[in-house]
């Protein structure tokens, strides 16, 4: 993250960047990806298709070096194909592509990352099964590869080894992918979704597969999304977390297994400040840098010292000050704030990275692995101003975007304000907050972005 601080007369005025859904790290079936603080890609695990990117396509249990990659900012998996980005909006792939989900006008697999044709001025990527997505700076969103269940989202089921844009979607600030299931978060904190629908993957109340784009019900102030393999995941501006589609083990928290085609709430968890949903387990990050884990758990996925599934949300076993959380198809990872990374769950391809091929219910670090990008470190700008900070109360936000969500929290996670942003400079009153620290998450098309607030 850059950070730029002026003194102008008796007032602070600072500037920020800041990332959109920038991951520095990923994970598919059985295997991992993750950015180093170079920029460069380490990938370990299954690598029946090339995966890993090393041009070779045996297994590792230890990470290698994806080849000639640099200047990546984010990395994406699919089922068995990888995407990185680069930092000047340039998408690359590796691995399976028999439909055409690398995007290089063919569908032939490739060891060594290629580029993705016809698409360019990217700030996001997503991996589904047998697809992949690209959300571009002008907030639309573009997708190719498989397409018979209309995961590309532009009103066919034929599937394309190039680029198509979304149908009629358009303002979107982040993305996911699934199973043949694509997922899209608005600016207005609106969600939307095509394809799968089976098990309600599109949270529409309906179980009718989709082409184009549909608004999943009863959701807004969302702020950010998760796309498993069956089912969806939303977290809300008050830190609580939504859920929908398939729930045979458990993945959705609410305490059953019935499968719900409309969003429900995890049971007994708030304070979250980020998810991800792997195939068939859910993970949270609360703001206390905990990891809590639900669904089912035969791996040891959740983390915590068992193999038996769980309905409602578990703690991770022995693991704190976790910055970010990613969940795979059998297997979890969270990084700590110093840069390691720490893994659990299936190991049967080496996906855990550790140098074996034994599974572990509780995190074990993966060693002889570089130091792994921070989310603040990687990513498109997003610039604004907070002045003065520390203020009494009174803050003024100038954001060269219109429309910009202000969403204020304390040092809790809950949530103490939150507005629009009308103009380019704006006026916000805390004043009858307590004193002390806030969070505020300024969220619009270019990205979003956290600055604390003190109250003095």
């Amino acid at each position: 993250m850059i950070k730029k601080i002026f003194t102008l007369a008796a007032l602070s005025l600072v500037c920020f960047t800041n990332v959109l859904k920038a991951q520095p790290m990923a994970a598919g079936r059985a295997f991992t990806l993750a950015v180093c603080q170079d920029s460069t890609v380490k990938s370990w695990g299954y690598n029946i298709n090339g995966q890993l990117g090393n041009g070779a396509n045996t297994d590792s249990q230890v990470p290698v070096a994806v080849s000639t990659l640099t200047r990546i900012t984010d990395v994406s998996c699919g089922d068995r194909h990888s995407l990185a980005l680069k930092v000047d909006g340039s998408v690359w792939a590796w691995g399976d592509n028999s439909n055409g989900a690398l995007g290089t006008g063919g569908t032939t697999n490739s060891t060594v990352p290629v580029a993705s044709l016809l698409i360019s001025d990217v700030r996001a990527i997503a991996g589904g099964r047998y697809h992949s997505v690209a959300l571009r700076n002008d907030s639309t969103v573009w997708t190719w590869g498989f397409n018979g269940e209309g995961a590309l989202g532009n009103g066919t089921y034929t599937n394309s080894n190039t680029p198509v844009k979304v149908n009629t979607l358009s303002g979107i600030i982040a993305i996911s992918a699934g199973t043949n299931f694509t997922l899209a978060l608005r600016s207005d904190s609106t969600v939307w979704a095509w394809g799968f629908n089976s098990d309600g993957e599109l949270g529409n109340g309906t179980f009718t597969k989709s082409n184009v784009p549909v608004q999943v019900s009863n959701l807004s102030g969302i702020v950010a999304i998760s796309a498993g393999y069956f089912h969806a995941m939303a977290l809300k501006s008050d830190s609580t977390v939504w859920t929908w589609g398939n729930n045979a083990n458990g993945q959705l928290g609410n305490s059953s297994t019935t499968n719900s085609n409309i969003p429900v709430a995890v049971l007994n968890l708030t304070g979250v400040r980020s998810i991800a949903a792997g195939r068939f387990h859910s993970m949270a990050l609360k703001s206390n840098t905990i990891a809590w884990t639900w669904g089912k758990n035969d791996k040891g996925q959740l983390g915590n010292g068992l193999t038996t599934n769980s309905y409602v949300p578990v703690q991770v076993s022995t693991l704190t000050n976790i910055t970010t959380i990613v969940a795979g198809e059998q297997h979890s990872l969270a990084r700590k704030d110093d840069g390691t990374l720490w893994t659990w769950g299936s190991n049967g391809n080496g996906e855990l990275g550790i140098g074996s091929l034994t599974s572990s219910n509780v995190p074990v670090q993966v060693n002889n692995l570089c130091q792994i990008q921070s989310v603040d470190e990687i990513g498109q700008e997003n610039i604004f101003a907070v002045y003065p900070n520390p203020g009494n109360g009174y803050f003024t936000i100038n954001t060269s975007v219109s429309g910009s969500i202000v969403e204020i929290s304390n040092i809790n996670g809950e949530m103490v304000y939150s507005t629009i942003l009308n103009n380019t400079v704006n006026t916000i009153d805390i004043s009858s907050k307590a004193k002390g620290i806030y969070i505020a998450r300024i969220i619009n098309t270019t990205g979003i972005s956290t600055v604390k607030l003190v109250v003095e």
